[in-house]
C-alpha cells in the first residue's frame, strides 16, 4: 500500500542520466535513489527546483515534505522533495564542541540557550528527491485525515482482497533480492531454506551509523504469502525461525538482545510478500503503533491456539481519507 510509512526509502537525488543509481529504489518511488557516503559531490539537482506548495512538516521530526517543479531546461517535471535533519551521533561530539561557532540566545535560572552553528559536514540535511513525481507521490506524502478501518473476514474477501489483486505494486523487487540480483553487499543474515529461510537486511530508513535507530527487515524465502490474513499454523516453523535465528543475528552484529528489540507485522503491509519488521524497542519509529503493527510473539501465539485465527479474526488498521481502499469500504458502507 503506497501510502504507509514502512516501505523502505531510497534517499538522495535522480535527474536523467547525471546521477548514477547505486541503491535499489524503494518499491513505488522508482524515482529516489540513494548514495553512499562516499559518493563525489553532486550537481545541485535542488537550484532548479520551484517549490509550489509545503505538503507537510513536522517539527518534531525535523523534516519538511515540498512539491515542487523542475526548471523547463531540466525536464519541466513536478518533483517531491523530503528535507530531513539528519541524527547527531557519538563519534563527532568531540569536533562538534571544538569547531562550531555559538550564538547567545537567552539566559534563564536553569540554564542559557545558544544557536550551535556546526561546521558544514556536521550540518547535513538528507534529502530525496522524487521526480518525476506522479499525483500518487503528492498525495501520499500530504497531510490528511486517518481513519481506523474495521475488516471482518467476509470484508477481506469481499472488499480488501480483491483490491489488492488488482491494485497492489510489483513485488520484483523482492525477487531480485531474494535471487541475489541486489543488495547483496546489504544482507546481514541469510537462511537459504526454501520454507523456512529468509534474508534479512536494513531498512533503508535507517543509516546504520548508530544502533539506538536499529531497523532491519526480514524478507521470507516463500512467495505466496501476502500478509498476517495469509499466516495459518503450518507456517509456525517458519515465523519461530525467523524470531530465533533474528534474534541472533542482531545480537551478534550490533551487540542488542533480544529483550530490546521489537519484531512485529504490519496489517495492511506496505507491500504484499511476507516481511518482518526489527526495530530497536526504544526507537519509536512510524508504524509501530498498535493499530498496525503486531508482535511476531504475539502471532506465533495466536496461531499456536488456532491455526485459522487470521484468517477468521476481526482486523482494524488505519488508512488516509484518499487512501483507494478507503473508498472501497466506503461505498460497501462499511464506513
Amino acid at each position: 500500500m503506497d501510502d504507509t510509512a514502512a516501505k523502505r526509502e531510497g534517499h538522495s537525488l535522480q535527474h536523467d542520466e547525471s546521477v548514477q543509481e547505486v541503491k535499489r529504489v524503494k518499491s513505488d518511488d522508482r524515482g529516489a535513489v540513494e548514495k553512499s557516503s562516499e559518493a563525489p559531490e553532486a550537481e545541485n539537482i535542488l537550484s532548479a527546483v520551484t517549490a509550489t506548495k509545503v505538503l507537510k512538516d513536522s517539527a518534531r521530526e525535523k523534516s519538511i515534505f515540498i512539491h515542487g517543479k523542475l526548471s523547463a531546461q531540466l525536464g519541466d517535471q513536478e518533483a517531491v522533495v523530503i528535507m530531513e535533519s539528519t541524527p547527531i551521533t557519538e563519534d563527532t561530539l568531540g569536533e562538534l564542541f571544538a569547531k562550531s561557532k555559538l550564538r547567545l540566545e537567552s539566559e534563564g535560572k536553569v540554564g542559557t540557550i545558544y544557536r550551535l552553528q556546526a561546521p558544514p559536514h556536521l550540518n547535513a540535511i538528507k534529502t530525496t528527491v522524487v521526480c518525476p513525481a506522479t499525483d500518487n507521490h503528492v498525495k501520499k506524502y500530504q497531510r490528511q485525515e486517518t481513519f481506523l478501518v474495521e475488516e471482518t473476514d467476509a470484508d477481506y474477501r469481499s472488499i480488501t482482497l480483491p483490491y489488492i489483486e488488482k491494485h497492489c505494486l510489483s513485488v520484483q523487487w523482492v525477487c531480485n533480492i531474494l535471487e541475489k540480483k541486489a543488495e547483496v553487499e546489504r544482507i546481514v543474515y541469510e537462511d537459504p531454506d526454501p520454507d523456512v529461510g529468509f534474508i534479512l537486511l536494513p531498512d533503508f530508513k535507517w543509516d546504520q551509523r548508530q544502533v539506538d535507530d536499529l531497523y532491519l527487515i526480514a524478507i521470507v524465502n516463500q512467495r505466496n504469502i501476502r500478509s498476517l490474513r495469509d499466516l495459518r499454523s503450518t507456517h509456525l516453523p517458519l515465523l519461530k525461525n525467523i524470531y530465533k535465528k533474528g534474534q541472533e543475528a542482531i545480537l551478534q552484529r550490533y551487540q542488542l538482545p533480544t529483550c530490546q528489540l521489537r519484531i512485529y507485522l504490519h496489517y495492511q503491509p506496505s507491500y504484499y510478500h511476507l516481511h518482518i519488521h526489527f526495530t530497536k524497542l526504544s526507537y519509536e519509529v512510524p508504524g509501530c503503533s498498535g493499530e498496525r503493527a503486531h508482535l511476531l510473539a504475539d502471532v506465533i501465539q495466536n496461531l499456536h491456539l488456532n491455526s485459522d485465527y487470521y484468517k477468521s479474526q476481526t482486523m482494524y488498521f488505519p488508512l488516509r481519507a484518499d487512501h483507494g481502499l478507503m473508498n472501497k469500504f466506503k461505498k460497501a458502507g462499511r464506513l
